[in-house]
């Protein structure tokens, strides 16, 4: 028994496939994901031609593989279950990026405000020791904050755009699986 063919669709569209040898899967590939579709039974097994096609339907997504004997369940179904434990193991990868990132910005957000903090105190203890401070320089000194905040939201904006490039880079080569 060789499985030949497998893909991962959610409805009918194709995510992913990959064909061990040549010939053209896709046609009874979409007659299979109709009839599951149909179906919605957890587990199908479909004859098309001399091969059988053996399918795992779970949250709207369906794993399918193809071999070339109709007798052996045992390593098809072994086959759809490990597909589907990495799909779990990818989005736990995911979401514990995302964790991160969330992570990494509130603690950002939260160095900003005690820079700002810091600046306020130190703003408010120098007019208080130097009463002849004039008009020009209490408005130096209020642009200071604004300024300090800018540069530390550009470095959160940079921040969440190189990491948020990478997790496109990643799940495009597909070193994070969708």
């Amino acid at each position: 028994m060789t499985i030949t063919y497998s893909c991962v669709a959610n409805g009918r569209a194709v995510l992913a496939e990959l064909a061990l040898t040549g010939g053209s899967y896709q046609e009874a590939a979409a007659k299979v994901l109709r009839q599951v579709l149909l179906k919605a039974e957890p587990v199908t097994i479909i004859q098309i031609g001399s091969y059988v096609y053996h399918t795992l339907f779970i949250d709207g997504i369906t794993y399918l593989c193809a071999t070339d004997n109709g007798l052996d369940t045992m390593a098809p179904s072994a086959f759809l279950k490990k597909m589907e434990y990495n799909r779990n193991q990818s989005d736990n990868t995911v979401s514990s990026v995302k964790s991160q990132v969330t992570d990494v910005k509130n603690i950002m957000l939260r160095n900003i405000d005690t820079v700002l903090e810091k600046e306020t105190v130190t703003i408010i203890t120098e007019g208080a020791e130097d009463p002849q401070a004039t008009a020009e320089e209490f408005e130096k000194s209020r642009k200071t904050p604004k300024r300090t905040w800018w540069k530390c939201v550009k470095i959160v904006i940079t921040t969440l755009t190189v990491l948020l490039s990478v997790i496109v880079i990643l799940l495009s080569t597909h070193v994070i699986p969708t």
